[in-house]
Formats: structure tokens, C-alpha cells, sequence
């Protein structure tokens, strides 16, 4: 069962509202599509050709089983531990009229009452890491203590196996039982990461700054940064450079899982070019474009997995005239 990327953490279900709408204006429920950032990811890397792995925990549940067959349709492996005692996390999102969507709250009150949150130490006991070039992470798991424990059992058994660490910070302070606690628990996480990605807006509230070069500077662990800003497109730093490129320009109707897009593309490309291409300016821009656009096309239908393209569309997309 291994694969060269596995992604830990939560699979969900975002339940989509009209835009303008939210659950308590909608006259409808709204729309179920599956989500998750570690998900996100997974999913759209084997879209895209590379074998990857998913490692999570649903609720023994109607939505967990659909969520798995999700997951599988796409290519993914999963490794997927099933707790009889919470439900499957859904997650309330409303869009505005340019598509952004803000995360509202969940299908119950409480953050820390849905399965994902009791991803087990022993579950990663059966997670073979051996063979495992990157292990994709965010950092939500955190705000619960079982599935903080797991994922530094995961941490330590990739760093024994030698994978690469990626860490994706995906800040959202809707999850967190206690915020406060946040900042410190995510920066000390931040640390073993080899490749971390976040937006603009995570860096400026944990870092004090929107420099992927400064970024990289201040975690010697870290090899590479990747920052995104939206429509304004994203950078890759180094050690040795920094690389900027602007997004691509198209009529976006649902911006959820675009970020998740991107990084899946960086890291199928990243895995199919080798980890030493982050030295090489050249490189990192041809990585950087092919990432922008499926970040950009994710973000053309609703949904985040369910809009993910093939590398098909991709390939076409590239290869328009009018694209940079």
C-alpha cells in the first residue's frame, strides 16, 4: 500500500450555500460537497497522475462511507480509521458574489465532536512510511489532543522513514475550541517542516510578515515556502531565491479548495521533476505555473474536489496562446 505522498488529516463534507446565503437564510440546506484540506490535496494529486494515500478518521456514517467512495473514485488509497462515536465533520460555508467562501460553523455547535478529531496514535501504528517521499499535513489536528498525538506519531515515523515533511498551516479559527491557544501550538508545528505553504493573510497574523524569503529564513528546518495571495498569485522561496508569478486571470464561481488545488499541483510536479529542482530558478517557474493554473481552474465549478482538473485540462489550459 505505499504510495510516494500521503496526506493526513481531516476529511469533510462542505456544505455549500447559495451566494448571499448562509444557513440561516437559505431556504434550502444547501450543497454537500466532499472536502478537507489533506483530502483536497490527496484527491487532486491523483487526479493528476501521482499515487498518494489518504489517512484520516470519518464517523462510521452514511457521509464517511461517501466520503471514502469519493476518495477512491479519484485514485486515492485510503487508510481510513472509522470511529463509531462522533459523526463526520460538516462544515458550513457561504460564498460571496466573487466567489471567496467564509468557513460559519458546523453541523453541531461543538468544534471538537466529530470523528476527526480522535484520529488515533495506534491507527498510525499501520501506517507504513517506508518507500513514503512526503507527508502532507495541516495543522487544524492540532486543536485536538488525540489527533495531535497522531500526528507527531506520523511526524516521527516519516522522519525515521526519511520523507519530506509538508505542512500546510490552513488556519481556521472556527476549529479550535480554545483560539488562544492556537498561535503557539501551530508555530511550535511549523518548525519540522521541510516545504510549508500558506496565504498571505496566515502570515501576517502568525509571523508578522508576508515574505516568503523572510519566512523561510526563520524555520532552519524548512527548505521552501510557498505563498499565496489569491488573485494576486504566489511565491516560492528558498534559501537561495524567491520566485513570484501572478495568478491566472478567469471568471472564478467558487474559490473553495483552490489553495489546496495549487499545492497539489506544486507537489505532482515537485515529485515527478525531484526535490532537488527547488535549486534551479527555472524550476521553481515552470513548477509555480503549472500549480497557479490548477489552481485557477479548481476554482471555474463548486466544490473543491469535484472541481479539481484532469492533467488533460491542465496541459490544455497551458498551452492557450493568451496564457502567461
Amino acid at each position: 500500500m505505499t504510495k510516494p505522498i500521503i496526506c493526513l488529516g481531516e476529511c469533510l463534507v462542505d456544505r455549500l450555500f447559495e451566494v448571499g446565503k448562509n444557513s440561516q437564510t437559505a431556504s434550502e440546506k444547501g450543497t454537500d460537497y466532499p472536502g478537507g484540506a489533506p483530502a483536497n490535496v490527496a484527491a487532486a494529486i491523483a487526479k493528476l497522475g501521482t499515487p498518494t494515500r489518504m489517512v484520516s478518521c470519518l464517523g462510521q456514517d452514511e457521509v464517511g462511507d461517501w466520503l471514502v467512495q469519493v476518495l477512491r473514485d479519484q485514485g486515492v488509497a485510503c487508510q481510513i480509521q472509522r470511529y463509531a462515536d462522533a459523526p463526520t465533520r460538516i462544515v458550513l460555508v457561504e460564498r460571496d458574489e466573487t466567489g471567496d467562501r467564509s468557513f460559519i460553523g458546523f453541523s453541531a455547535p461543538d468544534p471538537a465532536v466529530f470523528a476527526d478529531a480522535h484520529l488515533s496514535p495506534d491507527w498510525i501504528d499501520g501506517v507504513e512510511f517506508a518507500g513514503v517521499t512526503y507527508l502532507v499535513m495541516g495543522t487544524l489536528g492540532l486543536a485536538y489532543p488525540t489527533t495531535a498525538s497522531a500526528m507527531q506519531q506520523a511526524l516521527d515515523k516519516a522522519k525515521q522513514a526519511g520523507t519530506k515533511i509538508v505542512i500546510d498551516l490552513n488556519w481556521r479559527p472556527v476549529f479550535w475550541p480554545d483560539v488562544e491557544l492556537a498561535p503557539a501550538k501551530i508555530h511550535e508545528f511549523l518548525k519540522v517542516a521541510d516545504l510549508l505553504k500558506l496565504s498571505r493573510e496566515e502570515a501576517l497574523w502568525l509571523l508578522d510578515t508576508d515574505s516568503a524569503a523572510d519566512i523561510v529564513q526563520q524555520f532552519p528546518q524548512c527548505e521552501a515556502v510557498l505563498l499565496t495571495d489569491g488573485g494576486n498569485g504566489s511565491t516560492c522561496a528558498t534559501r537561495q531565491q524567491s520566485l513570484s508569478r501572478p495568478a491566472f486571470a478567469v471568471d472564478s464561481i467558487d474559490t473553495t479548495g483552490a489553495g489546496d488545488a495549487f499545492l497539489a499541483g506544486f507537489l505532482h510536479q515537485l515529485y515527478r521533476r525531484g526535490w532537488e529542482s527547488l535549486q534551479t530558478a527555472d524550476a521553481i517557474a515552470e513548477i509555480l505555473r503549472y500549480a497557479s493554473a490548477v489552481g485557477a481552474l479548481t476554482t471555474l465549478k463548486p466544490g473543491a474536489i469535484a472541481a479539481q482538473p484532469s492533467p488533460q485540462a491542465v496541459d490544455a489550459f497551458l498551452h492557450q496562446p493568451q496564457t502567461p
